[in-house]
């Protein structure tokens, strides 16, 4: 975590959003990553998404495991709840947290190392039981905080910084996320702010597991010729499927589109995502045909980008437990919440 603030000082002209908050209000300390990292851009975009959607700081809960992108909760949303959880097992506070209090926004930032290595079994089983919360992979294919090993995200034939090729087949998160069932999948890239920033909106707003892969170089030791995560490789392969535009529910909702290139979906809570189709063969709706779609364009090493799948009416963790609508913290008398808290867990035994 950073331990050194930003001045406080800011342009007394800065536009402010319903609340009356500044876009400055929604940043953190000062980040202590390497300049150029990807996982910043990702910061940058978390901030400008939570200023437009009008989301109070301290009804944030934040929470990352450890490694370079476990930092990035310390680089936003200085106001808000935060936690580091034990080396890939973030899913696992995050669910416990989401239970006792449904009614916070539950932002997880996670790695390829921490999510899909370590932290596996535990990503796995917070998609199961569809939390409700956005869960974002910043992912660079390797452990920059260990100076550059392949990660469990690393492609075949990806070279390392100092000559190795990588022969391990890959875990794909986003492929991985929908065949577990994920109610909302999608992939992004730390340099296309303009995709990236919708797409957190419309996770933050989803109701359920909503996951973001985002492709995410390490300037330090991923961003060389033969890397398949560098900068360049992906703004070569970069194929964004979808471009997703998010209309918040208090703004009148006027769309054009032709038919076949555009649908707009409506989220439970009135906000609706318009998808513009660029490759109109891909329809985020079908689970089977998002896997085909994905399979086909990573045999030809292409980076698929955009929202992926979306499940529009799948239940999250408290319609499938049946919890009481209001929040333990927020229960009659402590007998009450120790009650219920028992009842929770025994779920899980």
């Amino acid at each position: 975590m950073s331990f050194m603030k930003k001045p406080r000082a800011h342009h007394s002209d800065l536009p402010r959003n319903s609340l009356g908050y500044t876009i400055r209000d929604y940043e953190g300390g000062m980040s202590t990553l390497c300049a150029g990292c990807g996982h910043d851009s990702i910061t940058a975009a978390l901030i400008q998404a939570c200023w437009e959607l009008d989301i109070e700081p301290h009804r944030v809960a934040k929470m990352s495991g450890i490694g370079c992108s476990s930092k990035t909760p310390a680089y936003f949303l200085s106001q808000a709840h935060g936690i580091n959880a034990v080396h890939g097992r973030m899913p696992s506070i995050a669910t416990g947290a989401n239970a006792a209090n449904q009614h916070l926004h539950y932002l997880g930032v996670s790695g390829d190392g921490d999510s899909l290595s370590i932290g596996f079994g535990q990503f796995a089983h917070a998609i199961r039981r569809n939390v409700n919360m956005l869960y974002i992979i910043e992912n660079n294919g390797v452990y920059g905080l260990t100076k550059g090993q392949f990660s469990a995200s690393a492609d075949v034939g990806s070279r390392a910084k100092y000559g190795q090729e990588n022969e391990q087949p890959p875990i794909d998160p986003v492929l991985t996320a929908i065949s577990l069932g994920c109610t909302f999948v999608a992939r992004g890239f730390s340099g296309d702010k303009d995709q990236l920033v919708p797409l957190i909106q419309a996770g933050l707003r989803h109701r359920g597991f909503a996951m973001i892969d985002v492709i995410s170089p390490c300037v330090a030791f991923n961003d060389h010729e033969g890397s398949t995560k560098s900068y360049a490789h992906t703004r070569e392969y970069y194929h964004p499927a979808i471009h997703a535009d998010f209309i918040p529910p208090r703004e009148e909702i006027r769309t054009e589109y032709e038919k076949g290139k555009a649908m707009p979906v409506e989220l439970h809570d009135g906000s609706t995502i318009v998808l513009r189709k660029i490759d109109v063969d891909h329809d985020p709706t079908n689970r089977a045909g998002a896997i085909a779609y994905l399979e086909r364009h990573r045999e030809a090493r292409e980076i698929v980008t955009g929202l992926l799948y979306l499940e529009e009416e799948g239940k999250d963790l408290h319609a499938w437990n049946r919890t009481v609508g209001d929040s333990l913290v927020d229960t009659q008398s402590r007998s009450d919440a120790a009650a219920i808290l028992e009842e929770i867990q025994a779920g899980y035994r």
